[in-house]
């Protein structure tokens, strides 16, 4: 059997651009991308801690050290520049593997920047 599990979390991102004009997505900077070990065109869920709404796309490799967190697409109609976003990746794990997993999550400042980068605690079971 496999689980969902978490994989990667960027806490509290501040989206810094929305677009309306572009097929759709999120552009993160890559040195984020890295820490929580986010590839390009990954799926994400963004979850948006200032108004509730929540959504899944796909992430575009935004420019190393930038800060950039864009929402691109129909998404900017759910999000606003200088919104407080969550950022998640998630891993479907068998058994054997959820033991020994742990999340790569990572907490920024108002600029995106990197302030604290922890790691989940292991599920023991």
């Amino acid at each position: 059997m496999q689980r969902l599990m978490l994989k990667s979390k960027i806490h509290q991102a501040v989206v810094t651009e929305a677009d309306l004009d572009y097929e759709g997505s999120i552009t993160i900077d890559e040195q984020l991308m890295e820490a929580v070990d986010i590839l390009p065109y990954e799926q994400v869920q963004v979850y948006n801690i200032t108004n509730g709404s929540r959504l899944e796309t796909y992430v575009i490799k935004g420019e190393r050290g930038s800060g950039v967190i864009g929402i691109t697409g129909a998404a900017a109609r759910l999000m606003n520049k200088g919104d407080r976003i969550i950022i998640a990746g998630y891993v479907c794990l068998d058994e054997k593997e959820i033991k020994a997993h742990k999340p790569k999550i990572v907490r920024v400042n108002e600029k995106n920047q990197i302030i604290d980068k922890t790691g989940l605690k292991a599920v023991s079971n």
